[in-house]
Order: structure tokens, then C-alpha cells, then sequence
């Protein structure tokens, strides 16, 4: 344990060695006896919960720039994308599932981002000018594809950049729910060449109100997740790399604390 008073957002003795060897198998950065990678990792965690600024990171916790090196190179390098992965398998075998999914459930959702943002763009049917992310979730909302991208991009184009991704990274995917936005020839035509048969769930003229749609919820119960995540509540981030870091850490610590 640290040598300071304990954050919540602090990883416990089983939840580390979960994330070791994975941060331990990435060669960057200064040497460990410096800056040990549990602290780097408990103010990452800090950060994503918290919301704050890079540089506003409590001086109990390591350097901000050290923790942002190490948190740019396991962006970089993949690291955040491997650790989600393994995660959400054991989380998938520990409920009963097979390890790698069978079935999925797409969506999007547009964010506000800040000034600084390199890219953004305005959403006109949620009038909101920012990113959208647009995610591939199992059948318990644990995340297998994001992608970023400004909140201009019609969730026809996202997913038809997410389901040759799924197709190739997930290749026992067979079957994909969506709501009616993603509805058309050029989503089938993408499906059809990746082979996973597309299922648009649309919601009933008649209906009033708020609506609970088959398979849709799950994936609206991860974007939920992720809001309550203050570094996600908008997109902070300058690169829509980092913002698909960060939900991927925000998973991350979600399967953490389903498993340890």
C-alpha cells in the first residue's frame, strides 16, 4: 500500500495484481524505484474520477508529468486496450458467458468538449457541438470496440468504421442490435462483408414517454457508466486518442471492481 492516506479511487492489493503485469510489461518511462506504476496507475484513476487537470494532480500522488508520460504511452502502445480485454473476459466467464462475445449492441453519443479540443464538430439532431463516441458493447455492457470522432459523423459512417474493427478483432461476433439511426443500405452492405447480421431495434410510433427497447438499454447503461466518470461528463481531452483512453480506464476500473 502507499505510504500516504488512502484515495477512493485508489487500487486495492487484488485489484493490482490484476493490472501489474500488464504496466509492468510496458518498457518506458523512469525507473520504477522513482516512480512506482501502482501510484502512476491510483493517479490516473484519480484523475478520470475527479476530473481534474493534469497539472492540478495532488502532490501526495507522483508528478503530473510523469503520470501523463506513462498514461501517453500506454495509450500509445496499446496497454489500456489490452487490459480491457483481459478484464472483460474473466468478468465474461465469472456471469457464465464464453470469453469472447457472440453478440453486441452499437450506439452513439454526442459530448460537449472544451476550447482546447483538436477536432469537434456539431451534432444538429442533439444540437451539440463536440465528439461523439460511438461504442460496441456485450451483452453486459462491457466494452469491446470506441471509436471518437466529431459529433458531425452520422452513426451510419460510425458504424461502418466499427464493424470491420469488431469483424476482425472479434471473430466469433455473429449478430449486432442498433437503434433506427443506423438503418440502411450502406450499414447492410458493411454488415453483409463482415458477416455479423445487423438487427436495427427501432421504438414504436405509438409509444410516449420514456421506453425501455430490447437489447438498447444495455448499451445506454454503459454510456451511463461512463458519465458518471467526471473526466468523461464532456470530452477534456485535446485528442480524440485520449478520450477513448479514458473510456477505456473508466471500464477498466468498473471490471476491477467486479472482480476484486
Amino acid at each position: 500500500m502507499p505510504d500516504r492516506q488512502r484515495y477512493p479511487t485508489d487500487l486495492t492489493d487484488k485489484q493490482w495484481a490484476l493490472v501489474e503485469p500488464f504496466v509492468r510489461a510496458s518498457h518506458c518511462g523512469p525507473q520504477e524505484v522513482l516512480h512506482p506504476r501502482r501510484e502512476v496507475v491510483n493517479a490516473i484513476l484519480y484523475i478520470k474520477r475527479t476530473g481534474a487537470q493534469w497539472r492540478y494532480m495532488p502532490h501526495d500522488l507522483p508528478d503530473w508529468r510523469i503520470v501523463y508520460h506513462y498514461f501517453a504511452r500506454w495509450k500509445k502502445d496499446g496497454t489500456w486496450k489490452k487490459l480491457n480485454d483481459e478484464l472483460r473476459r474473466e468478468v465474461r466467464t465469472r456471469e457464465g458467458h464464453e470469453e469472447e462475445p457472440t453478440a453486441g449492441i452499437l450506439d452513439s453519443q454526442s459530448v460537449k468538449t472544451m476550447q482546447e479540443a483538436e477536432t469537434k464538430g456539431y451534432d444538429a439532431g442533439k444540437k451539440i457541438k463536440g465528439r461523439k463516441r460511438h461504442l460496441l458493447v456485450d451483452v453486459l455492457g462491457l466494452l469491446l470496440v470506441s471509436w471518437v470522432s466529431t459529433a458531425d459523423v452520422q452513426d451510419r459512417d460510425g458504424a461502418r468504421k466499427v464493424l470491420p474493427v469488431a469483424a476482425q478483432q472479434y471473430p466469433t461476433l455473429k449478430k449486432t442490435w442498433m437503434d433506427g439511426g443506423y438503418s440502411g443500405e450502406r450499414v447492410q452492405a458493411v454488415a453483409t462483408k463482415t458477416g455479423i447480421n445487423v438487427e436495427v431495434v427501432k421504438r414504436s410510433d405509438q409509444a410516449k414517454g420514456f421506453v425501455l427497447l430490447p437489447k438498447r438499454w444495455i448499451v445506454e447503461r454503459t454510456f451511463g457508466w461512463l458519465n458518471r466518470q467526471r473526466r468523461l461528463s464532456k470530452d477534456y481531452e485535446r485528442k480524440e486518442s485520449s478520450s477513448e483512453a479514458f473510456i477505456h480506464i473508466s471500464m477498466i476500473d468498473l471490471m476491477l471492481r467486479r472482480l476484486a
